[in-house]
């Protein structure tokens, strides 16, 4: 036993550092439906339609590294299922910034969350022009592929071969390169059509504005905005992730501030400016959707909780009520100018716990109350149940109980009982963020697939886990040609969409 494993295994830690950051390599190459041989486990027959995962695909140029995986060009893969027989595809999202500094072999743009050119402040100061990374989502959008990176325009692929076909305005839509946001939801539940896809862009400044689409996404009119509506809320907002009930869209404009001097004089990268403001009350900005029923009223703005918030599960309507769950951090977590992402020390950084806010839209108020305080992030519920009352949510999760660590385990947990199941990828995997596929025609909320990708420490390779979703059984596993490094997020599209 080394001495690294001995001193995780007295701070109760079940993971080798080395194990974990082996995942942060360049992809190297390009596939195209490459059949996969089910390695453990056995087909599905009934699993029909195609995964879609995006995150970072290159970490490193003519031997910088990024200071941190999320400025990473996005890099999208595809696992294709047709009875149960799946094969691969993966392709890089051509940007133009990726063509340009693929062509020369070198970092050219400096990266939000704090990746320099070379050459020092004085061949960054002043130079602010970000290259789109399209490397946070991927999500179908009537005949389109869409990946997206929330500071600019979605770029879109050819569903089929992930071919990129360039920045998209959306039919005329979005102007060129508006920012359009990373995490848009579908709704099921909608009053308008049999499935919505509703998104958000913002506009940051003294004042913001965001601007809240709806756009039918089945049938004929599919790809067709339905709802287009702009409103204006004070101060900086910082919105990576909203929810949505039947009625109402849910924005939490965090208690931060933006002070962007270092980024400007070329020291930090912009998020490395944001900095919680003690001072500050976090905000509910809750938005009437124009599909619902209070169409045309003005937004209610109510005192949110302490916190920092990335993502939200889920919310639903009780009565003049909102039930909100949501990831919340103590504080924004940030990799520092002088740390090296592979070698972070957990410990140091907040962590992610589930919680609940109950939301008072008459008396005006929220209250927030502990689901779960195990360290947690890309919690999902069943997609069928977006919007509306949900029993359930899977997320990642720490293979221990206290404390911060990479996520290596799977947990289901019955958000009113707050009784969990687990599966473990521990010692040497690690888990990225679970897709649910319901199974077809069930009437029960939890009866389905997990599809998640897995670092395997062990091979140093990647693998997809299929689960049980209602007792986390594993069902199959199949080792994929090529090494993944820790992604972002992903979606589900059936058969009949693609």
């Amino acid at each position: 036993m080394t001495s690294l494993q001995e001193k995780n295994i007295l701070n109760n830690q079940v993971f080798d550092k080395a194990d974990w950051s082996s995942a942060y390599q360049n992809v190297e190459v390009e596939l195209e439906n490459q059949s996969l041989k089910i390695s453990k486990g056995n087909i599905i027959p009934e699993l029909n339609g195609t995964l879609f995962r995006n995150g970072p695909g290159i970490l490193e140029r003519d031997g910088q590294w990024l200071h941190h995986p999320f400025d990473g060009d996005g890099m999208i893969t595809a696992i294709k299922f047709k009875n149960g027989k799946a094969s691969f595809t993966n392709k890089f999202v051509k940007t133009e910034g990726f063509l340009k500094e693929q062509n020369v072999n070198k970092f050219i743009y400096r990266g939000v969350f704090g990746t320099q050119k070379k050459g020092g402040v004085i061949n960054n100061a002043f130079n602010l022009k970000l290259k789109n990374i399209a490397n946070t989502h991927v999500i179908k959008l009537g005949d389109e592929l869409l990946a997206l990176w929330e500071a600019a325009g979605p770029h879109s692929l050819d569903p089929n071969n992930l071919e990129t076909n360039g920045l998209t305005t959306l039919k005329g839509v979005l102007k060129k390169n508006e920012a359009f946001s990373a995490h848009p939801k579908v709704d099921f539940n909608s009053n308008s059509a049999d499935e919505v896809l509703i998104t958000f862009g913002v506009q940051t400044g003294p004042t913001s504005t965001i601007r809240l689409m709806e756009f039918s996404n089945s049938g004929k009119n599919s790809g067709q905005i339905l709802f287009d509506r702009k409103y204006k809320l004070k101060g900086f907002a910082f919105l990576h992730d909203f929810a949505i009930t039947t009625n109402w869209a849910i924005f939490l404009q965090n208690a931060i501030d933006f002070n962007p001097l270092p980024f400007v004089m070329g020291q930090k990268g912009a998020a490395q400016c944001l900095k919680s403001n003690p001072k500050k009350t976090a905000k509910f900005f809750i938005v009437p959707r124009d599909s619902g029923l209070f169409r045309g009223q003005p937004p209610i703005i109510i005192d949110a909780p302490e916190g920092f918030v990335f993502h939200h599960v889920n919310a639903y309507e009780n009565d003049s009520n909102i039930i909100l769950d949501s990831i919340f951090y103590d504080d924004f977590p940030s990799v520092g100018p002088d740390e090296d992402f592979r070698n972070i020390d957990f410990d140091n950084y907040p962590a992610g716990k589930l919680k609940r806010s109950l939301i008072d839209l008459k008396g005006k108020s929220s209250k927030l109350v502990s689901i779960s305080n195990q360290t947690c992030e890309f919690a999902v519920t069943n997609p069928n149940f977006l919007g509306i009352k949900s029993n359930y949510s899977w997320m990642a999760c720490t293979e221990r109980k206290t404390g911060n660590a990479p996520l290596q385990a799977i947990k289901k947990i019955n958000l009113e009982t707050k009784e969990e199941l687990f599966w473990s990828a521990a010692p040497k995997g690690f888990v990225s963020e679970p897709i649910m596929v319901p199974k077809e025609g069930s009437k029960y909320e939890d009866e389905g697939y997990l599809l998640i990708l897995i670092w395997n420490g062990s091979r140093r390779g990647s693998d997809l886990i299929i689960l049980n979703s209602s007792n986390l059984e594993e069902l199959a596993t199949y080792e994929l040609p090529i090494n993944i490094p820790h992604g972002l997020h992903g979606s589900w599209a059936n058969e009949k969409l693609i």
